[in-house]
């Protein structure tokens, strides 16, 4: 399969996050796209690197505020100090229900929580590049299907489905899954499906496209009751104004095994048909696997062979974008596993 990656992801290395409250070394780090890349050679696939510019469809699903704030905010944070080189800056205030988000504080931290969820999405000086390299490859992938490919995968990191449109978080910045679609979308498809696999809930591509009824976007998580991003992807957000109906959530408690699961996948796949979609843009988180250190789902390894089966049936052409998966030498069999699984269907 034609993979297009992202040359400058090892540049977005911070060295450690909070996790329960504890400072630990980053689950989300530069080996998890290596050994993914690693196997995909191994196996034969031909890597290429972006051939887009992810500009024009960029700024459709991100704010303008939010761009011009990431793109300038190692220099913002090194400007406050000299030493701040070798510090990772985390938000310490966030502008919850009566507090004002109209107004950019001058205060850096202050802006940093603005523009965050959460406190566990590090930044480094190499994030912006990386980030938006990640990006151009999402609009690559999606432009090359839009050329008449079948099929083609973006390796990618940082990862991108909890970006919203002026927010980053759950180690997210920029949201390729949405660059994917909205690429789409520019390229003639009149409806593009977006299907989230991700342990986790997509909650920043649901945010972008939640009025919109031209990009259904539907997601298997975990329950948001217990599982992060916690305040978003119950079963009862299916879209406002004109996208109401486009949004289908299907959350599953902690402990789901594969057979489950995949009964659940036969739903959001009938509702993708129903919807006629054109194109259809996977947010293609391997954290389901059952080994995996943050998620508590039951996949085993063979199981994304025949998830990429599944998903080739539905016959559409198909953008698959890396997400997250945290057990780092177990991914990259298994997104290969997704990616074979989807050809030889």
């Amino acid at each position: 399969m034609i993979t297009f990656h992202n040359a400058l992801h090892q540049g977005h290395a911070p060295v450690h996050e909070f996790f329960r409250g504890e400072r630990v070394p980053c689950f989300e780090k530069p080996a998890r796209a290596d050994f993914v890349e690693a196997r995909l050679r191994e196996r034969g696939h031909e890597l290429r690197e972006a051939t887009e510019d992810c500009s024009e469809a960029l700024n459709q699903v991100h704010s303008a505020r939010y761009l011009r704030f990431l793109q300038t905010a190692w220099q913002q944070w090194l400007a406050l100090h000299q030493a701040n080189g070798g510090v990772q800056p985390f938000p310490s205030v966030w502008p919850v229900r009566t507090l004002r988000s109209d107004i950019e504080p001058d205060n850096f931290v202050a802006r940093l929580g603005l523009y965050s969820m959460d406190n566990g999405t590090p930044m480094a000086e190499g994030t912006w590049a990386a980030a938006k390299a990640g990006a151009d490859a999402a609009a690559s992938a999606a432009a090359f299907v839009a050329g008449g490919a079948r099929v083609a995968f973006c390796n990618t990191r940082p990862p991108g489905h909890h970006a919203g449109p002026d927010f980053m978080g759950g180690y997210c910045f920029l949201n390729n899954a949405a660059v994917a679609a909205q690429t789409l979308r520019l390229r003639g498809f009149g409806k593009v499906a977006v299907l989230d696999v991700d342990y986790h809930h997509g909650n920043g591509t649901q945010s972008i496209f939640y009025g919109r009824s031209d990009v259904f976007f539907v997601s298997i998580h975990g329950d948001p009751r217990t599982e992060y991003p916690f305040y978003l992807g119950h079963a009862d957000e299916t879209g406002e104004g004109a996208g109401t109906g486009f949004n289908l959530n299907l959350p599953l408690p902690a402990g789901t095994t594969a057979r489950e699961w995949f009964a659940t996948l036969e739903q959001a796949c009938a509702r993708i048909g129903d919807f006629g979609a054109e194109g259809l843009v996977v947010s293609l988180g391997l954290d389901t696997f059952a080994g995996d250190p943050i998620s508590r789902f039951k996949l085993a390894s063979a199981d994304f062979v025949t998830l990429g089966q599944r998903l080739s049936q539905m016959g559409l052409p198909t953008v698959f974008v890396l997400e997250g998966g945290y057990a780092a030498s177990e991914l990259g069999l298994n997104a290969v596993n997704v990616l074979e699984g989807f050809e030889q269907a």
